[in-house]
């Protein structure tokens, strides 16, 4: 997994550093920054010691990505997809390899650099490896963030990739059951988000691989076939 910043990103658009805590066991075993991006906003000070107590899973991991240490559900939820019909996300994307992403159209930065570095590393794959992957991304941002918006944006990089946009809270709460900051915008600013990506198997619905931002798209493009065989972590 690269530790490399994410690239384009100014001074004026800085990050949101955050700990998650990801629940139970791994909230003891491991700790896990959550970076946000946020137009104009503030550093939320300097960012938690990763490195105390954590847990060094990539010696023991076939992954770039990190062990998550335990699994998280695909979370059960509706929302609406960019031809504006309801796209269940469990049903949806059943039978295949998921990578899901928290994030908004307008964001300057880790947004449109993740979502570029998981096409390039789509295009990687074969044919028939491709039909077996599904990128999500799914709005922090529904107020602008409309079934077309998402559409449009989501065509510059992959016309396969799956955009959902629709409730806030229903989208924290999404979020907030894998592990992932969110936060709806507050009057004059922009969201903030958790910059994680999610790798989850299709062979039990289930997240058991993190990739935080700046991850480099070879290492998805190492990781993509080896979730959509579940090989263990």
């Amino acid at each position: 997994m690269s530790s490399s910043p994410t690239p384009h990103r100014t001074a004026a658009h800085r990050t949101v550093s955050r700990r998650s805590l990801f629940g139970g066991a791994l909230a003891v075993g491991t700790g896990l920054l959550l970076t946000a991006c946020s137009s104009g906003g503030s550093s939320s000070g300097s960012a938690p010691n990763a490195a105390a107590g954590s847990v060094d899973t990539q010696q023991q991991s076939v992954y770039k990505g990190t062990d998550l240490g335990r699994t998280f559900a695909k979370p059960d939820i509706t929302l609406t997809d960019t031809s504006g019909k309801p796209f269940n996300l469990v049903t949806g994307t059943a039978g295949k390899a998921m990578l899901l992403y928290f994030g908004y159209t307008r964001c300057p930065d880790v947004c449109p650099t993740t979502m570029g570095d998981l096409a390039v590393a789509v295009s990687k794959l074969t044919p028939a490896q491709q039909q077996q992957v599904d990128v999500v991304f799914i709005s922090t941002d529904p107020a602008v963030d409309t079934p077309s918006v998402i559409g449009t944006w989501l065509r510059s990089f992959n016309p396969r990739f799956i955009g959902l946009t629709g409730d806030i809270n229903t989208v924290i709460k999404a979020a907030a059951s894998v592990g992932v900051f969110v936060a709806a915008a507050k009057a004059g600013q922009e969201p903030v988000h958790g910059a994680e990506v999610l790798g989850f198997f299709p062979s039990d619905n289930a997240a058991h691989v993190l990739y935080t931002s700046g991850t480099v798209w070879q290492d998805y493009a190492h990781d993509m076939p080896l979730l959509i065989k579940s090989v263990p972590v």
